[in-house]
């Protein structure tokens, strides 16, 4: 044991977690903790005015809940995307493969722009839509459509790994004792990627609430209608009102919060099955 302490190339652990500690108070807990102490100088009641306002709701409305629309249609087809990647060999299934990172790599900004372009009444997409009353730049549904380009490497890069990791013996052993494709599916393999596909989803849906970028473009920004949360605390900042953006921020922050409370807690259930298994 002594031998190998003396070969560790990282410091020791005291020193080590001091760095930690450091570097995540200096970046991470610091500012988050300026926001709660400026948010304080509101009483409750102001606070839960300011956070309730019809406006501020609508804004939460829109948000979470094409959030969340937008991460329950990536958990789906991210699925899909990546089994087709893990299952099946094509022509250009590489070049497939780096499309599901574009909007890793693509500025928000960009994103935002081009599907504006896109799906305006006069774009390659939009043209065909308004003929049949569907507009869907300008309006909420157009937020829906950024957040689901944003979202959806989230969900494919999670499950890919554990898709490879699935033993083929598995299926074959099942398909021997006369499963079918269905029952293979829902009994062996489903209950195995479930955890990383609600792990994918969570990080699709935290991803989604604090988009702002690719959002503001095709939203249209219409207080009550096509205005996102990220948007309006930008809007109180530029008014001064900073008591009044911290106060809704916060509210983003414990949502956050939460939500990645619960990815670890999945990520720690599907190592604990896993291990079990």
């Amino acid at each position: 044991m002594s031998q190998f302490k003396q070969h560790r190339v990282l410091p020791g652990f005291n020193l080590a977690i001091g760095f930690t500690l450091l570097y995540l108070s200096l970046v991470v807990l610091i500012p988050l903790s300026a926001t709660f102490i400026r948010a304080a100088e509101l009483t409750w009641s102001e606070f839960w005015m300011v956070v309730t306002t019809p406006r501020v709701m609508a804004s939460y409305r829109l948000t979470f809940g094409a959030s969340f629309i937008a991460a329950l249609i990536n958990a789906i087809f991210g699925l899909l995307i990546a089994w087709v990647l893990v299952r099946y060999q094509f022509t250009g299934k590489k070049i497939v493969d780096a499309l599901i990172d574009l909007p890793f790599a693509l500025p928000t900004a960009v994103a935002g722009i081009t599907l504006t372009a896109l799906y305006a009444g006069n774009g390659w997409f939009g043209q065909f839509l308004a003929p049949l009353g569907i507009k869907v730049a300008y309006t909420p549904i157009g937020v829906f459509v950024a957040l689901t380009f944003i979202g959806l490497p989230f969900v494919v890069r999670t499950v890919q790994p554990i898709l490879e990791d699935i033993e083929v013996e598995l299926e074959e052993a099942a398909a021997m004792l006369g499963a079918s494709r269905l029952q293979t599916f829902a009994r062996i393999i489903f209950p195995t990627i479930l955890p990383a596909l609600m792990t994918g989803f969570a990080l699709a849906f935290a991803r989604a609430i604090g988009e702002y970028g690719s959002v503001i473009f095709i939203a249209g920004n219409m207080p009550m209608v096509s205005e996102i949360t990220p948007l309006l605390i930008i809007t109180k900042l530029e008014q001064y009102d900073y008591a009044g953006a911290t106060a809704i921020a916060v509210v983003m922050l414990v949502t956050s919060f939460v939500l990645l409370l619960i990815i670890n807690l999945l990520q720690w259930w599907g190592r604990r099955r896993n291990a079990l298994i």
